[in-house]
């Protein structure tokens, strides 16, 4: 059971003084992707982005529903007048005097073309999707042969300076959008980006700057935010990011003069930084957090709040064979699988109730996890305790692949690779139970397991290699509608990489975004969890706890489950 979306540790070592007081290190478990706020969707680069760049407004601590102004000075709401009747304009009041790292101020017009640059850079796999969707009417800025179709002079009316405010207008209600800008909505300064070489705001311009290659981008490894923290060096072949504080931070300086943040694949080498006390904190896999939290001067913070369905365990239904050893001989003739192998809905239900998803809460979350009916977590609005679920059943899912395709796959077998991410632990232990399953169904069935670095893994993904793979989501903002997205909707995060797509399910779930009445949208998601379920493109295992093992002289920790990492501003040693 989730205990708390707020944990504060006051321990007290009397044991040992506090090592290196003024910097905080963290040892992570994947690498930082890049610096630029408009193209990673991942912990770790996302972690670093939201120490440096502020967001126009922000969550207020731990809290999933309070929101506090940040570049903004006041939160928008109908009470107050700065949203309207119809819920489609917000108008955020921009504050006066807060400064750049670089000593410039921040103006209406930064925040205006910072929502503008993130939505137009649409990186493949990048997050622009969070903006575009409630500000433009549509996820993305190309159509699938990656033609533009981003109606850019309608955008940037629909994102507007009146006076010191920015007004922003949406094409119909997105009731989730002030937590979209709570999480998302990072300020850069447009002279700097511009004098760079990024994109100058133009209308002219902006097609130039859609989907760039991130390295060629300033942007990548510079930063220049509003935020508590400044870049100091990212040194990607040593694998670590130094940031410094930022002292002329308008809510005043942070507590540390610096964070270290260094990419420790190992577990033993993390385990060994933390007990000797040159980590801080650590990336802590839940197999291992009991041995960890047992280390001398070393606490738990457990039980943790997450939004999050992790693992889940994707079907490709149109892998890409090119060059592809996943697939073996690409043909259902016992040494492979073909293309469109999991288009086959009895192969997926099949894989789904050989899948032994208590055994995955028992052992290797011993017990802290939630189990998953689908993709929303139960603390979530939208969940549906009543939802059907696949059970592990193994008659069941020997019915199911008896019958896929046609009979052939049951008769010849099959062989392909699933794969993880190295150093994700409860994913790779997915994996095993999914392939114990499967594999103990018929002899004819072989599943591989491949453990691949984490970059190769999400290019991996997003070229369609990997015909069975194992990730998971952390939520964006709390809300039903960004899981089922990411995971039903076919232009959301996992179906675009597995070529998964339900007319009618986008429908449905476009529609219930929409609606103003909490009822409505309740039912709404019901109706969509009883099709998802019914489609089949993932194996949902947990939703689990989080838990990092840290120093007793950590004061200060605040976790909120939307945060994709550790936010340093309230954090001290002593």
């Amino acid at each position: 059971m989730i205990l708390s979306p707020l944990i504060l540790w006051a321990f007290v070592s009397a044991a040992e003084p506090v090592r290196n007081p003024d910097t905080f290190t963290l040892a992570e478990i994947q690498d930082v992707s890049s610096l630029d706020p408009a193209v990673p969707y991942e912990g770790s680069s996302q972690s670093i982005i939201q120490n440096v760049y502020e967001t126009v407004i922000g969550f207020k601590g731990a809290s999933l529903s309070e929101f506090e102004p940040r570049i903004a000075t006041k939160v928008p709401t109908r009470k107050n007048g700065l949203v309207s009747a119809d819920g489609r304009v917000y108008r955020f009041p921009i504050r006066k005097g807060v400064k750049f790292h670089d000593g410039s101020e921040v103006t209406a017009e930064d925040v205006r073309y910072s929502l503008l640059r993130f939505m137009i850079e649409d990186p493949s796999g990048g997050p622009a999707a969070l903006l575009l969707e409630p500000i433009s009417g549509a996820p993305s800025t190309r159509d699938s042969s990656g033609a533009a179709t981003l109606d850019f002079g309608a955008l940037e009316k629909r994102v507007r300076v009146e006076g010191g405010d920015v007004v922003v207008e949406l094409p119909r209600p997105f009731g989730p959008f002030l937590s979209v800008m709570a999480r998302w909505s990072y300020v850069l300064p447009k002279a700097w980006c511009a004098a760079h070489g990024d994109w100058d705001g133009s209308a002219a311009a902006w097609k130039r700057f859609n989907d760039p290659p991130k390295e060629k981008s300033y942007l990548f490894d510079h930063m220049n935010g509003a935020g508590p923290f400044k870049l100091a060096r990212w040194d990607r072949a040593a694998r670590y990011t130094l940031l410094e504080r930022h002292d002329g931070y308008w809510r005043g300086p942070a507590k540390l003069k610096r964070v270290l943040v260094k990419t420790v694949p190992e577990l033993n080498t993390r385990r060994l930084m933390l007990q000797a006390g040159d980590a801080d904190l650590i990336e802590t896999p839940r197999p291992y957090a009991a041995q960890l939290g047992g280390l001398p001067g070393v606490v738990l913070a457990d039980k943790l709040a997450r939004l999050q369905t992790d693992p889940v365990l994707f079907f490709t239904v149109k892998i890409n064979p090119v060059a592809n050893p996943d697939v073996g001989s690409g043909k259902l003739d016992g040494d492979g699988i073909p293309p469109d192998f999991f288009a086959d809905a009895d192969v997926r239900k099949g894989f789904a109730h050989a899948f032994d998803g208590e055994a995955l809460r028992r052992d290797t979350f011993k017990g802290t996890a939630a189990r998953a009916l689908g993709p929303i977590p139960p603390w979530v609005p939208g969940y549906d305790a009543g939802q059907p679920r696949y059970d592990y059943d193994l008659k069941k899912a020997e019915a199911f692949l008896r019958k896929a395709w046609g009979g052939k796959a049951w008769e010849r077998g099959f062989k392909f690779t699933l794969t993880y991410n190295t150093g994700g632990e409860v994913r790779e232990a997915a994996a095993q139970i999914l392939k114990k399953g499967v594999e103990t169904l018929n002899p004819k069935f072989r599943v591989d397991l491949r453990g691949v670095d984490w970059a190769n893994f999400v290019d991996k993904g997003q070229r369609r290699l990997m015909p069975l793979f194992a990730r998971g989501w952390i939520a964006d903002y709390p809300d039903a509608h960004n899981f089922v997205y990411a995971f039903y909707h076919s232009r959301g995060r996992y179906p675009s990489a597995q070529g998964f797509a339900d007319p009618e399910l986008d429908r449905m779930i476009e529609q219930a975004v929409a609606q103003t009445s909490s009822a409505s949208r309740a039912a709404q998601y019901r109706k969509i969890l009883a099709r998802g379920y019914e489609d089949c493109p993932a194996v949902f295992t947990v939703h689990p706890a989080g838990v990092y093992a840290m120093r007793a002289w950590v004061k200060g920790f605040v976790d909120n489950p939307v945060n994709l990492g550790v936010y340093y501003y309230p954090i001290e040693k002593r």
